[in-house]
């Protein structure tokens, strides 16, 4: 931590008329990447003009997330949405949807912590996992009673065959333990 930023302080980035931001936590010169970085990672920073001492953080996130919409990927705001939030500009409505955003958005981190949370639990927690689980053995059950020739079988590969399976839907609740917290960052 740098030497005159406070416990609890925001980080103060300056931006430079040359476009550069720099860091003064850190004493190095940033990208908008790693401002965006810093979000994901929930550090709190404040960007200011470095010639007048603006605070121009408001304009430098809205260009992080034009950059984002414009990166070729997978856009996350819809036309629709854009076209009705730029309608609300000038309106009356216009002075209630900050705190109207906000609002969906702090429900929106409430619903995807809860869900996080559940599928921290893991699989011997998940009722979903759990019925997947029993609809697997009714099935191996069934395949048995009506397949001539799968009882021979089914000593021998039952239980091996139940494991893999198993073991392949944990590998598959891994794999989207891990898309959430991608999601997450």
């Amino acid at each position: 931590m740098a030497k005159n930023r406070k416990e609890g302080d925001p980080i103060v980035v300056k931006k430079y008329a040359n476009r550069r931001l720099y860091n003064t936590d850190t004493s190095s010169y940033i990208t908008l990447d790693d401002l965006a970085t810093m979000v994901r990672d929930n550090t709190d920073f404040q960007v200011v003009d470095a010639k007048t001492g603006e605070d121009i953080t408001h304009a430098i996130l809205t260009q992080i997330i034009v950059d984002q919409e414009a990166s070729g990927g997978e856009q996350m705001l819809p036309v629709s949405f854009l076209r009705d939030l730029i309608s609300m500009y000038g309106n009356s409505m216009q002075s209630m949807m900050p705190s109207y955003l906000e609002a969906s958005m702090a429900s929106f981190r409430k619903n995807r912590e809860q869900l996080h949370e559940a599928f921290q639990k893991g699989i011997a927690a998940n009722p979903f996992a759990k019925l997947a689980e029993t609809n697997l053995k009714m099935m191996q059950g069934a395949a048995q009673a009506w397949i001539p020739g799968s009882q021979a079988k089914a000593p021998s590969q039952g239980p091996a065959t139940q494991t893999d399976e198993l073991a392949e839907m944990r590998a598959q609740m891994a794999a989207m333990q891990k898309k959430l917290d991608e999601m997450d960052r």
